[in-house]
């Protein structure tokens, strides 16, 4: 059959190799996730909790909060696979995306089914293991509130068998009776040092020539969010190869406005020409950049200016007046011209 196909026995496909050539196109946030519990960043209390927790092997139901990119998911996957082995991790862990699957037909039929089966406490080799199952449900602030509901009499009901795990980025969006059935920890953003030793990690196992002010770059982007300074360091790479990365490399990669510009469009608002004004909004917004970056940027200028308490608050006011509006989906022009018609009448004719 191979000789009527024209392969020869050399030429058949190896997976193993096939698999090998597809491990250094991952994506670095999945590569270099953390495995264990230990290799979690800057996140010390909630390490040395879940490390006495896995000692014992007495998880109670869990409740993660805090910014994206702060290592929830990762600490309850690593803490999972250092609970059950590699055989038994696909049978005794559920992965629920609750911005996806929110309703409450989820929780009716994959929630509830899961956590009935009843689970041995001995391992097919016959060492012990813990005689629960876990169930993580990411995003859970998106979750409907009937959804929340029908999960806190799940939760009562399979406590013996089933331990659930909730992930959310504000914990003012689950309801009360979940949160008190929950053990809390917030994760914080990650702090300078911690981004500066993970990126130059990363940098030094993938052979990336960055300089510091690309990794100051890399860090005040980010926002704290770690995934992110991967994923744009990450990108910056693919875009530069083994030319090195550079701090514009990071500005244009990440989205960000430059802040020559941002300074520019402040000093029009000076000017008291409504006309200038137009025109380099107009510039603006032809240049394709985004109103929410800039609203951002103009957010954070405004901050490092010598202004009184009443011309801040104005501004600030109007900001987040400006954010509801475009998240709403109102014309990115007029906002931009709203804000910045207000901050030239604050510059130039203050009351």
């Amino acid at each position: 059959m191979d000789a009527f196909l024209g392969v020869s026995a050399h030429s058949k496909p190896k997976l193993g190799k096939t698999k090998e050539k597809r491990e250094p196109n991952a994506p670095w946030v999945e590569k270099y996730r953390p495995k264990t519990v230990e290799d979690v960043s800057h996140q010390d209390e909630v390490v040395a909790v879940m490390k006495k927790v896995l000692e014992g092997a007495d998880l109670p139901n869990l409740l993660f909060y805090g910014p994206p990119g702060t290592g929830k998911t990762s600490t309850i996957l690593a803490s999972a696979r250092q609970l059950f082995s590699h055989d038994l991790y696909k049978d005794r862990v559920l992965e629920l995306n609750a911005s996806d699957e929110r309703g409450i037909q989820v929780i009716r039929d994959k929630v509830k089914t899961f956590s009935r089966f009843t689970t041995s406490a001995t391992r097919p080799d016959g060492r012990s293991c813990p005689p629960f199952k876990i169930i993580i449900l990411d995003e859970a602030d998106n979750m409907t509130s009937f959804a929340q509901a029908a999960l806190r009499r799940t939760m009562e009901k399979e406590t013996k068998t089933t331990r659930f795990c909730l992930i959310c980025n504000y914990i003012s969006r689950i309801i009360d009776p979940l949160t008190s059935r929950c053990m809390k920890f917030r994760f914080k953003p990650l702090s300078y040092d911690a981004l500066e030793a993970r990126l130059n990690f990363i940098c030094e196992k993938e052979r990336v020539r960055a300089d510091d002010n690309s990794i100051r770059a890399l860090i005040e982007t980010s926002g704290g969010d770690l995934r992110k300074a991967i994923t744009n360091l990450q990108s910056c790479h693919r875009l530069k190869g083994d030319s090195g990365i550079t701090e514009n490399d990071v500005v244009e990669v990440a989205g960000i406005i430059p802040p020559s510009t941002v300074e520019n469009l402040l000093e029009v608002c000076h000017s008291d020409l409504y006309e200038k004004l137009d025109n380099a909004v107009k510039d603006l917004m032809a240049d394709g950049y985004p109103a929410m970056q800039l609203v951002k940027q103009i957010h954070d200028k405004v901050l490092e200016m010598d202004l009184s308490d009443m011309q801040m608050a104005e501004i600030a006011e109007r900001l987040a007046v400006i954010d509801k509006r475009l998240c709403d989906g109102a014309d990115e022009y007029l906002q931009i011209m709203d804000l910045c018609s207000l901050i030239m009448q604050l510059f130039c004719h203050p009351s």
